[in-house]
């Protein structure tokens, strides 16, 4: 700030601190999209240029989309979009430079606006935060004029303002979207199954907010009785939709085989050739047509807790086959069991805390499930979460049997 004092003029200083006075305010507020607004329209203004326009990338991280401007609004309306490398800004967010140009044409920009707006130099600095770039902000001038070090300076200090603005507006984003995603997938309620009790919870982990972590239930054609419960390593957007997917998956292989280890094996070879770099575990019950037994297989997941009609506990008697994704070929296998009188199946966000052993975790589930109905046993068991919040999302599945 010391620097860049001497280096505008005294009105210009203090548009700048009115500047900063105003993105301050907006800030506090949150209302960050205006705070885009507010910023292109007072860099126009500081910089006394014809044109101030922010790109953000997108969530591909390929191409920059016009989010906000001032002078350049049809770029916003439009919503023009400048392919990462390529053009003016696409060069600029490619490289993390700042860049200036004294020529406007096809050479060396890509949107058409700016040359149909008659623009002849332009000047663009990357915008960044937490490490990585995450769009541009450049001004622009009908007049020739030429563009200084203190106006590229200028210019960097508006673009770490843009930038925390723009991390905000992400985070907030990626948030909504992957909250209204989880609910399209995990309803409040699951299905009624005929003869079945069943009841559900999705915590958000208090460190890491919505993840991969998922439940189903869903009768087959058979007659047969689908439970599910998984996680897919990771956290917010992309877990989200890669949950998504690894879900729809696994109920078309549901329909095809009854048998949970084939399924298991089918969904591991599609998440090794569309899914690369995905892992997930996953636990695989079915329930046959006659309900009298469960055959179950387990990717890598821990055991479901078997409960009699006493309230009387204990760990499922299982293999535990690698987690799917991550090794090719990977034998998978299934045993079947007697139906015990109600099934509780969770994720390891129930049972694991920093410090303590996953099976001290696993113990007090033991522990604190007992007699009641479906709902019940997920109330009970989410009272392991009562002292210490869980630092990974949670999700569990009950199902007991109705007389």
């Amino acid at each position: 700030m010391t620097a860049l004092a001497g280096a505008v003029t005294e009105e210009g200083d203090e548009r700048l601190r009115r500047l900063l006075a105003v993105t301050d305010a907006t800030l506090a507020k949150l209302d960050v999209d205006e705070l885009l607004t507010e910023l292109t329209s007072c860099t126009r203004e500081l910089m006394g240029t014809d044109t101030a326009t922010i790109l953000l990338l997108d969530p591909s991280g390929r191409e920059l989309v016009a989010t906000a401007a001032s002078g350049l609004e049809e770029e916003v309306r439009q919503g023009a979009r400048v392919p990462l490398g390529e053009g003016f800004a696409g060069r600029i967010a490619a490289s993390g430079q700042p860049l200036v140009i004294d020529r406007v044409d096809r050479g060396t920009v890509f949107n058409r606006i700016l040359i149909a707006e008659r623009l002849q130099v332009m000047a663009g600095v990357p915008i960044a935060a937490g490490g990585r770039v995450l769009g541009v902000l450049h001004v622009g001038s009908r007049s020739r004029r030429r563009f200084s070090d203190s106006d590229v300076d200028l210019l960097r200090l508006v673009a770490d303002r843009a930038g925390v603005a723009a991390q905000v507006r992400l985070s907030r984003l990626e948030r909504q979207a992957t909250v209204a995603l989880q609910r399209s997938l995990l309803p409040a309620r699951p299905p009624d199954i005929d003869g079945f009790d069943v009841a559900a919870r999705y915590v958000p982990g208090a460190e890491v907010g919505v993840g991969g972590d998922w439940y189903d239930l869903f009768r087959l054609p058979s007659g047969h009785v689908g439970i599910v419960i998984g996680d897919v390593a990771g956290n917010g957007l992309r877990a989200a939709v890669v949950m998504g997917r690894i879900r729809s998956a696994l109920r078309a292989y549901a329909l095809e085989t009854t048998d949970p280890a084939d399924v298991l094996a089918r969904l591991d070879r599609k998440i090794m050739v569309f899914e690369l770099g995905a892992m997930a575990t996953v636990s695989y019950a079915v329930i046959d047509p006659e309900r009298t037994s469960v055959t179950v297989s387990l990717a890598g997941h821990l055991p479901a807790v078997l409960l009699g009609p006493e309230g009387g506990t204990r760990l499922l008697e299982a293999p535990v086959d690698l987690p799917l994704g991550g090794y090719p070929n990977a034998p998978r296998s299934a045993i079947t069991t007697p139906l015990p009188d109600a099934l509780l199946l969770y994720t390891d966000g129930l049972v694991e805390r920093r410090g303590r052993p996953i099976l001290d975790g696993i113990a007090d589930l033991l522990t604190v499930l007992g007699p009641g109905t479906a709902d019940d046993l997920c109330t009970q068991a989410t009272t392991l979460l009562d002292d210490r919040p869980a630092s990974d999302d949670v999700a569990i599945i009950a199902i007991r049997r109705t007389r």
